[in-house]
């Protein structure tokens, strides 16, 4: 069995699903998973865990992300994106919008904020998914979310016939929809907006520098150990013999870096095991890995 991480950069056009079986069928390998879904028409890195390593996507989804997109001003759309029905336009209000009100109006989207995901998301209700019941027709509106939007920069700024494009670039937490940005600031501007454009940049602590194109996966996919990978996200800490029987068995061993956060815990020989998480002034494997084959 394979097991690792790969760092892909994926085409518009393509659904996170499609990588995936593109990735099984180029690995010969049944257990590959995504973190962290991408639109099919964004675009940008999408990180796979194959066999052992689909274990750990929680972790690398749950993690900060980056991207850069475009905003157009002056109509909203039935998915706040550009693949969705206009629904409402208003291009003669945009000659009142200066480009210290479009700033502004997105610096009040930095920080801590409740954020509402876009009734054609991904999210589950019921078993289904928000975009299966919006398609249905069914009228839905998903409750608010807290969300961390960490930096949130405008580029560029462009004023033609069709509305207003702002460039941004925006670092945030999991669960932060950049749709739901551009569809909140038209809402504020009174104007409508919506996003016509979405690339991820990082998936921390993937990045586009070592992503591989579609056709590269295809061809000659590489795989990024799970030994590599987990130390750039979890502390590394290299466990007594004794303690890799203990944990293997998924006993708990004393704290060390776990006072703060989890830990990658490593056999001597410099092997991943585990994962370790502070309980009960211990610290107690949550994942254990007893075997990797790389």
């Amino acid at each position: 069995m394979k097991s690792g991480f790969i760092v892909v950069d994926k085409d518009s056009g393509f659904t996170s699903h499609d990588v995936v079986a593109i990735a099984r069928k180029s690995l010969s390998e049944r257990r590959v998973g995504h973190a962290g879904t991408l639109d099919p028409f964004a675009t940008g890195v999408l990180v796979l865990g194959v066999g052992n390593g689909t274990r750990l996507l929680q972790y690398i989804t749950d993690g900060k992300k980056s991207y850069e997109g475009v905003i157009r001003l002056g109509s909203a759309t039935t998915t706040d994106d550009l693949t969705g029905e206009t629904v409402s336009s208003n291009l003669i209000g945009l000659s009142e919008i200066t480009d210290d009100a479009i700033v502004s109006a997105l610096d009040l989207q930095v920080g801590d904020i409740y954020q509402r995901p876009s009734s054609y998301s991904a999210i589950k209700i019921d078993g289904k998914r928000a975009y299966e019941l919006a398609r249905a027709g069914v009228d839905i509106e998903l409750k608010e979310r807290r969300v961390s939007i960490y930096s949130l920069k405008v580029l560029q700024i462009t004023r033609h016939e069709s509305g207003i494009d702002i460039e941004i670039s925006v670092d945030c937490s999991a669960g932060t929809y950049i749709r739901s940005i551009a569809r909140d600031l038209g809402e504020r501007l009174a104007v409508g907006g919506h996003l016509i454009a979405l690339r991820r940049t990082a998936v921390m602590p993937f990045t586009l520098a070592e992503a591989m194109s579609i056709d590269q996966l295809r061809a000659t996919p590489q795989l990024l150990s799970v030994d590599g990978a987990i130390e750039r996200i979890f502390p590394r800490r290299t466990l007594t013999i004794e303690e890799v029987a203990s944990v293997s068995h998924g006993r708990s061993i004393e704290l060390a870096a776990e006072r703060e956060r989890k830990s990658a815990a490593f056999t001597p020989e410099g092997t991943f095991i585990a994962l370790l998480a502070e309980k009960g002034g211990r610290a107690q494997p949550v994942l254990v890995i007893s075997r990797i084959e790389q």
